[in-house]
């Protein structure tokens, strides 16, 4: 890279990071063949203090976390500790016998159907800013009688497997999660900024603050209550995720990075994407490694490509920023005069899919946005173009690929190639709800009086009252705050009015009873 190709690059990414004075931001690094190209912030580590995002400015990064979760139980497995084919129940026997055919393979690669804890707390009137213990959350794990599909079958993103796998780690090596990888990884790698912080309140030097906006042009600090285990708990910077990148294409660990790259086919002989803590894609022909880190106030994008030696990592303390187009804009910018680097999709023409949209056949809904974004659960995924002329979601955690709809039916295709029809909503009158509706695997009980839920989970209340809205005669959305994004969940009404057949964005298929 010349000079001015360096010049050039550097300027792109002012200007991605040009952010209004006094908000909180943004950094972005790009590296190459071991050589930092250029690291910038723009905005606030602390609006309170009025610090500025530098180069040791840590965050908390989320489920980026999960490839070193994957990385831990890699290394013991190489020590003759554990196998990947292992049940997990083997290494956890506390476990209930449903968990007994989910091996750590399928924890690390989200195909074990066991729903998200975080998803079940929020059923149960929990959102990640109320105080929650260790036990608690592994209580919710450990109430599960179903799982969302057979292991193996399917794809869907459970935070809860990534806990069990920090648990096995601390099992097998008699360490903390956290004394095993400052041992094993970020000692030996030189990351110093970079640890794990089960406890949120606990102190970390550097660390930015985690804003959200307020509503009214300013911001509020981003509450945390949920401890953070293998799925999401470590601190880091750009600086010690780009020597973690360095290791890996080295080979260092014994060529660990292969074994956390590598796909396996589903059943069904469809192509996996994600790996073991990452998703492997092609974008725009060139083999990209990556995963994102979302938590309240914070979001990471780690974003490598392997053949070109290049590695893009974008962090934000801003919640109304998106670090995913950021870096993909940053790596379109790096790459721009690669010769492998296809030209990019020509635009899709989405207008026709904005709008609610529903599934009858499993009651989802979808909205699709006049910005391009696509929400489902109320979790938002910015959409870009394919090169067969659909639109895919730019983050991995969300499998979807759509196009404009044909003679009023949009087809998505989600993960294992199940594809879905959907059709635009009529809104319905929303149907008499009113009882006390109670879920034995959530531990839960919704009180509905004229369309207001109250819910009282095994844990807390639920601070507010949520809404249900109809989309369809027997199809409701159950709206619920969210400290992340406003969240619902999809539920189907049976026909004798008995029974709430609810999917959440990773717990599905769970069922409410009328009592």
């Amino acid at each position: 890279m010349t000079d001015l190709d360096l010049l050039r690059l550097n300027r792109r990414v002012e200007r991605l990071l040009d952010l209004p004075a006094g908000a909180p931001g943004a950094t972005i690094g790009i590296a190459r063949d071991g050589k930092m190209l250029l690291h910038r912030s723009g905005g606030l580590a602390s609006i309170e203090l009025g610090v500025p995002i530098g180069p040791g400015t840590a965050f908390r990064i989320a489920s980026v976390s999960k490839q070193f979760t994957c990385a831990a139980i890699l290394l013991l497995a190489r020590d003759g500790k554990l196998a990947p084919t292992d049940s997990v129940r083997k290494h956890l026997p506390h476990l209930p016998p449903i968990l007994g055919s989910i091996t750590l393979d399928h924890l690390m690669r989200n195909t074990s159907g066991l729903r998200d804890m975080l998803e079940l707390n929020r059923l149960g009137g929990v959102d990640l800013g109320t105080p929650l213990t260790e036990a608690e959350l592994d209580a919710a794990i450990a109430r599960q009688a179903t799982l969302n599909f057979p292991p193996g079958s399917r794809y869907l993103y459970s935070n809860s497997g990534f806990r069990l796998l920090g648990q096995v780690v601390e099992q097998l090596s008699g360490r903390s999660l956290a004394e095993f990888l400052e041992a094993r990884i970020f000692r030996p790698f030189g990351m110093t900024r970079t640890c794990h912080t089960p406890q949120l309140a606990a102190p970390v030097p550097g660390l930015a603050t985690g804003y959200l906006a307020d509503g009214a042009g300013g911001f509020t600090r981003a509450p945390h209550g949920f401890p953070l285990g293998g799925e999401g708990g470590l601190v880091s910077c750009v600086e010690d995720l780009m020597l973690w990148s360095q290791a890996m294409e080295r080979g260092a660990l014994g060529g660990i990075a292969a074994e956390l790259e590598a796909l396996v086919p589903f059943p069904n002989g469809e192509p996996g994407r994600y790996a073991r803590g990452l998703q492997v894609d092609v974008w725009r022909g060139l083999r990209s490694v990556s995963h994102g880190g979302l938590w309240p106030g914070y979001k990471t994008a780690y974003l490598r490509f392997p053949s070109k030696g290049l590695t893009i990592v974008a962090i934000a303390n801003n919640a109304a920023l998106e670090p995913a187009v950021m870096a993909n804009q940053a790596a379109a910018a790096a790459l721009a005069e690669d010769p492998d680097l296809l030209p990019a999709p020509p635009e899709v023409d989405h207008s026709a899919m904005v709008g609610t949209w529903l599934c009858q056949e499993d009651g989802l809904s979808l909205d699709v946005g006049e910005d391009g974004v696509a929400r489902m659960h109320g979790v938002p995924y910015a959409l870009a173009p394919t090169a067969d002329g659909r639109l895919a979601a730019l983050r991995g955690s969300f499998p979807f690929l759509a196009a404009p709809p044909t003679n009023g039916v949009m087809e998505v295709e989600f993960d294992a190639g199940s594809r879905r029809q959907f059709r635009r909503v009529e809104l319905a009158e929303t149907p008499s709800l009113d009882g006390n509706w109670v879920c034995t695997e959530l531990g839960a009980r919704w009180q509905i009086r004229r369309g207001k839920i109250h819910a009282r989970g095994p844990v807390r209340t639920s601070a507010s009252a949520w809404h249900a809205e109809a989309l369809a005669p027997h199809n409701l959305r159950i709206h619920i705050p969210s400290a992340l994004y406003p969240a619902w969940a999809d539920a189907v009404l049976s026909a004798d009015g008995k029974k709430l057949m609810v999917n959440a964005g990773r717990a599905r298929g769970l069922i409410f009873e009328r009592r």
